[in-house]
Parts: structure tokens; sequence; C-alpha cells
């Protein structure tokens, strides 16, 4: 299953993809990764869900990404009277904690630390931001906490819509009680990354970290304003992070998102930590079997920015054409990463490697490698890093990730260009060299007689270890 781009493909599973069949035919179509979200799905159907994904793993021989997004906190409005009123532009507003069924007038909040947070002047959007509100006034009597707000966007808003706070920090985890036990379900399962969402500052990631004690990797989706100004703190927290366009789109201005995306997008290849585009990619083939122009633009500057994965969220969950999308997106990384400004813009973006061994090792690999003009970069990797750091340094040669261990392999198929493998460790520096050759030749990365590049760390099986880097050539082994 060698791919032809370096761009990994995430694909989120839903009613229209279920089932191991299914699920073989999407990793067939390119999907590296496949998301769970744990908004609509319930333990019983992760675990048949994960269930599905190992058959298929084992079906192909080939290590299969599993990333767990989890809910985080729904805020919602209560029950109108009349199930639906109409907000006019101007009107006065409440937001309080009576459970009295809503009107015209006023409706409960069942937050009661969100009344308490808000202040006056702070932005209240309704139902995706279709209705916007801003607070006039918090008064507090008799323990309880009234908001009354002004109607700047008037429209009609129904029972239990969801309400966003842009400028207000929340003062509670981002992770709500469901989440905790979701956590728990899917790293038992043996998922490899956990997508938080809702993040608003590192706190929030070490949450997550203390319950995953390191059976999956952590990832933080950028979503809110306040993740926004905490990014460089959540950046160094996170093992990965996605940029969750639509709920950001919502909360933030719309013209500010695409800088925030390459923000993010630069800032986390400058970490070596893998960075996901999501959220309405490819849209309207929920229901068309062929994109818009204008998404097929959005997911090629996604991968000419260097992203290590671009994401299918209702397209291959609910869509008629998950198939469709998943092949789109494959054929769209695939001819970008084939144009000739491509390798510019990637080594334009390339930042200087940290002072430290492994950088070192990386950086030399990458420049060793495209000086030669060798096919392929095989590291051995125990417990990813190198094979991240690798990945950072955008080499225009194949990554070959070596491991003995399957839970590395899983978790670098979202790095970019990296072509992740379980086997036995090397016992030596000469079976280091040996087996890289014939793997890179099986694997159909290199021919008989080809030069490549082996990284590792010597000794063998000890992590973040990186220390040597070794010319060798597939007709010898040495």
């Amino acid at each position: 299953m060698k791919r032809a781009r370096r761009t990994k493909i995430v694909a989120t599973l839903g009613p229209a993809s279920n089932g191991e069949e299914m699920i073989a035919r999407l990793f067939e179509a390119g999907v590296d990764v496949f998301r769970i979200n744990m908004s609509h799905t319930s333990h019983e159907a992760l675990r048949e869900r994960v269930a599905a994904i190992r058959e298929v793993e084992a079906r192909f021989g080939r290590p299969i990404g599993i990333l767990v997004d989890l809910q985080g906190p729904k805020l919602r409005v209560g029950l109108f009277a009349d199930e639906r009123v109409m907000l006019d532009t101007g009107a006065e507003f409440v937001l309080d904690s009576s459970k009295r069924p809503g009107d015209a007038t006023r409706v409960c909040l069942p937050h009661p630390e969100i009344l308490q947070a808000l202040a006056p002047g702070d932005a209240i959007l309704i139902d995706d931001g279709k209705v916007r509100l801003e607070t006039t006034a918090v008064t507090r009597t008799r323990g309880k906490v009234t908001a009354r707000t002004r109607v700047i966007v008037g429209g009609s808003v129904s029972n239990r819509k969801g309400v966003s706070l842009p400028d207000t920090t929340i003062p509670v985890s981002a992770m709500t009680e469901k989440d905790l036990a979701d956590i728990e379900a899917a790293v038992a399962l043996g998922v490899d990354w956990i997508a938080l969402s809702f993040v608003q500052r590192p706190e929030d990631i070490a949450d997550v970290r203390k319950i995953a004690k390191g059976r999956a990797l952590v990832m933080a989706k950028i979503e809110k304003p306040q993740a926004v100004m905490h990014l460089d703190e959540i950046m160094e927290a996170a093992d990965g992070l996605m940029v969750a366009r639509g709920d950001l789109g919502v909360e933030m201005p719309l013209e500010k998102v695409p800088g925030i995306q390459k923000r993010i997008t630069r800032a986390a290849r400058a970490l070596g930590k893998p960075v996901v585009v999501a959220t309405q990619m490819l849209e309207s083939m929920i229901s068309a079997p062929v994109p818009t122009r204008a998404e097929v633009s959005d997911v090629a500057t996604a991968v000419f920015e260097g992203a290590d994965a671009v994401m299918l969220s209702a397209e291959s969950a609910a869509g008629r054409y998950p198939l469709e999308a998943v092949a789109t997106m494959d054929r769209i990384a695939v001819e970008v990463e084939s144009d000739g400004n491509y390798p510019l813009i990637i080594n334009g973006q390339r930042a200087e490697p940290e002072a430290t061994t492994a950088d070192a090792i990386a950086a030399g690999a990458r420049s060793m490698a495209e000086t030669l003009r060798l096919p392929a970069i095989v590291a051995w990797s125990f417990s990813g890093a190198t094979g991240l750091r690798i990945a950072r340094e955008r080499p225009l040669t194949s990554v070959l990730a070596l491991t003995p261990n399957v839970e590395t392999a899983r978790r670098l198929t979202l790095a970019w260009g990296v072509h992740p493998i379980v086997t036995a460790d090397a016992r030596d520096v000469d079976d280091m060299a040996r087996r890289a050759c014939e793997i890179s030749v099986a694997e159909g990365f290199t021919q008989p007689g080809q030069r490549i590049a082996v990284v590792a760390g010597v000794p063998f099986g000890r992590p973040g270890a990186t220390n040597t880097i070794r010319i060798a050539s597939t007709g010898s082994g040495r």
C-alpha cells in the first residue's frame, strides 16, 4: 500500500462508512487515519468501529491510525414555550437560570458557570452565529445570575440551539464527564490519537495526558479565540494540532481564519508536530459526486502549506459519495505534490534545526538524500520521535520508519511523508543497514543496487537516542 503522496488523509466514520468492507474500500482509496467522532458514537459503536479497523489493518498488513475526537462541552439554550421564537435586531433579550420555558424576551441558559463568566460587551452567538447577542449587564440577586443582552443580529431561535462565546474564557475544563468516560474507553481499545475539543489553555491538554498516561497521543483542536491567544503554549503541550475551521470561523471573523491556518501549520511544522487541516474541505461532496473549484483550491492550499494531513468530516461520515471524496482528495494531493512550485514552497518554509543530535541527524539525512539523489531515507524509530523529526524536514525523498512497536507505527500514519512498517528491532549496525535495504526494496521504494540513507539510534531499543546516519547500498546492505 505504497501511497503516491506525502500528505495524509483523515476520514471520519459514520452512517455512510460503517462496516469492515466499507472501511477496507476507504483505506484502498487512500485513507491513512480514521476519525471517530464521539459526539455521535456510543461506547459499543466505538468498540465495533475500532475492531473493524483493526481487521482491515490485519487484512492489508499495514498500520492504520485511529483518531478519537472528543465532544467537549456543548453549550445550549433551554426550551421555549412555543419551541421557537423570533428575536428582532435591537431588542433586549435575557439569559437566566430559571427553568421556566422561554419566550421572545428570555430563555434559560442552563450553565450557571457561563452566566457567572459573562461580562458587559461579551458576544453571545446562537446557532453557529446566525443570531448574535451582546451582553449589556450581568446581575446577581439571591444567588441567581441574569445576563441582559441586546440583539445585534436577529433571527429565529429554537429549542436547545448551540451557544458560542468568543469573548469569554469559560471557567471550566475543556472536558466533560462524558469526555472522561470516552477517553477511558478509547485508550482501553488502543486508539492512537485523542483530539480534545474547545481547548482554551495548555492545562486542558495536561488534563487529558493524566488520563491517557501515554497510551494515546493528544491532539489539540484549535477552534476558539482563547486557544489562538495561547497558541504557543498549547502547541508545546500537545503532540499534534488540528485547525478546526468550522467552530473557529463561528467564533472569529471568517477573514481571519486563513491566516490562522497558515500560522498554525507553519508553527506546528517548526516544532515537528503533526498538523491536520479540517472542516468543510470538500463539503459539496456530501451530496454531489464532484467538488467545487473553490474546494479543490482549498485542499490544494493546505497541501502546498505542508500540512501533515487533510480531513474529511461529513463527506465521508454521512455523505452520498464517501469513496469519491477520498479519491478526489488523494488526486488533489498527488497533483499538488508533483507541481514544480511545491518543492520551492516546502523548502522556503523549512525551519532551522534545533541544537540537538536528533535534529542534526534528521537535517543531515535530508541534505544527504537530496545531494546524492537517494530514493529513500529509512529511519529506525522505537518511539516514533525519529520519524517525526525527519518528517519535520519535509525531505523530497521517500521516508520509511521501521519500528518494533505497532503503536508507534499507527501513530506515525499521521506524519507527513512517513511510511511506517512494523518489524523486529535491529540487532546491530550491520543488521540495521541490511534490513533497511531489504525492506525498502520489498516495499517498492528502491531498486536493487540503489543507495539509501539509514538513520538510527545506537544502542538500539532506546527511545530518543538518534545518533547514527549511514549510506547503504540495496545491492549489498553495506
